[in-house]
């Protein structure tokens, strides 16, 4: 957060690999920036990103340098056409940069800003660090937060521990109410887990009455054991399982994912129970990330989230000495676009390269995913969970594809329900 080296998406795929079909391609795009690299306060069982300090060669106590952060700003800035530019802060624990850090970032948001271009921030945060002068920061630049929280304490402190395996819940907590004094918008966004997904109700109840969240992000937690050393789509044809087989779930000593991964069946459960408690009690008040985007495309209309999109590509990763990356989910050796210090930000956005990447995402599609009546609702969920075998044994099949087709099972008419009255209501106010 590998695959087969036989994937035409393996290594970033070069010019010639991409035949030019697919969308056209603005001069829009979406960088997530890591200020701290790998380094972290905290130290979750289930960070995809804590490895990175040695697999990259981190140096463990340098930040994103001024340099960097103004050569990058300038570029992002300058390399679209869009009125809205959206800078997204994670890491790594971004805020351990500090807040003249980030009071650095709006200046020169300022010095480089466009004409009638507007400027947003989010923040991706652990919470912890989040106190009153944060928050009013925070609040005085009009940052959007992602705070990380997997639900209550008991399921929370599961996994997000502090690196002597301290819980972490309750300072957490102190951070939200920082957040909510002084009237700071922010995300709820959860990792769920092995432990978590049996708790669907929970986990959601506590989000919505007792955090007081109004926005829910849920990402599933696939990690294959080998992802610290091996990137995706590198991994052997002969280590990868047929999907529904033992070693296609978490728990077995030879499966193809760490424990902590969500079993694919638990993964389709969490979805049904809470999108039944969303629809009969919040629908229209709570918005949830994966059903808000599965009631648009219902409507036939794109995609609001990547994983579920037809293509991807336009969302790369800046490392903190300038690397760019084709993906944050990707930032590995064999992913490196270039570094802003050699090569445009935009050019490494728009290259052939990231394109094939992006196009990849459904060209590389099994059978079963192409005959499946739930493509336009799925296209394959991210790439980086295609680690299983569909049933006829082709490569190339996502490891969450049980659950993600018994949720479409269950919630497909009460989609088609909810995409109807949504029409009829925008027809009446036409």
């Amino acid at each position: 957060m590998k695959y087969t080296t036989t994937l035409p998406l393996r290594p970033l795929p070069s010019a010639e690999k991409y035949n030019g079909k697919g969308p056209a391609y603005q001069r829009r795009f979406h960088v997530m920036a890591k200020p701290t690299g790998s380094r972290c306060n905290i130290d979750c069982t289930y960070c995809f990103y804590l490895h990175k300090e040695n697999l990259l060669h981190q140096e463990r106590s340098a930040g994103m340098s001024d340099e960097v952060l103004e050569q990058f700003i300038r570029q992002y800035i300058d390399g679209q056409d869009g009125e809205q530019v959206v800078f997204s802060w994670q890491g790594g624990e971004p805020t351990l940069m500090g807040l003249e850090y980030f009071e650095k970032v709006i200046t020169l948001q300022k010095k480089y800003q466009k004409p009638g271009q507007r400027i947003e921030n989010d923040l991706q945060t652990n919470g912890i660090l989040i106190n009153d002068n944060w928050a009013r920061f925070l609040k005085q630049h009009h940052f959007l937060v992602g705070l990380s929280i997997d639900g209550p304490a008991e399921l929370h402190d599961r996994y997000r521990i502090t690196r002597s395996g301290k819980p972490t819940f309750d300072k957490v907590m102190e951070g939200v109410a920082a957040l909510k004094r002084h009237q700071v918008p922010f995300n709820a966004l959860v990792t769920v887990n092995r432990t978590n997904a049996r708790f669907p109700l929970e986990v959601y109840r506590f989000l919505t009455r007792e955090l007081g969240a109004t926005y829910i992000q849920f990402n599933p937690c696939v990690e294959p054991r080998e992802f610290q050393q091996t990137a995706p789509h590198f991994w052997r044809d002969d280590s990868i399982p047929v999907t529904g087989t033992r070693r296609a779930h978490p728990g077995d000593l030879d499966s193809i994912v760490t424990d902590w991964s969500v079993d694919p069946d638990d993964w389709g459960r969490f979805l049904i129970k809470v999108f039944e408690e969303w629809v009969n009690n919040d629908l229209g008040r709570v918005q949830v990330n994966l059903f808000e985007t599965a009631v648009a495309q219902t409507m036939g209309k794109p995609a609001q989230i990547c994983v579920t999109s037809e293509f991807c590509g336009k969302g790369l990763a800046i490392e903190k000495n300038g690397d760019i990356f084709a993906c944050d989910h990707y930032v590995y050796p064999e992913y490196q676009l270039g570094n802003i210090h050699t090569n445009s930000l935009a050019h490494l956005a728009f290259s052939e390269r990231q394109k094939a990447f992006g196009m990849g995402k459904r060209d590389t599609l099994p059978r079963a995913c192409k005959q499946c009546p739930y493509l336009k609702l799925c296209w394959g969920e991210c790439p980086k969970n295609r680690i299983v075998r569909s049933s006829d044994g082709e490569l190339g099949l996502n490891y969450l594809c049980p659950g993600i087709k018994a949720f479409f099972d269950y919630a497909q008419p009460i989609l088609v329900g909810i995409a109807t009255l949504i029409q009829q209501q925008q027809q009446e106010h036409a």
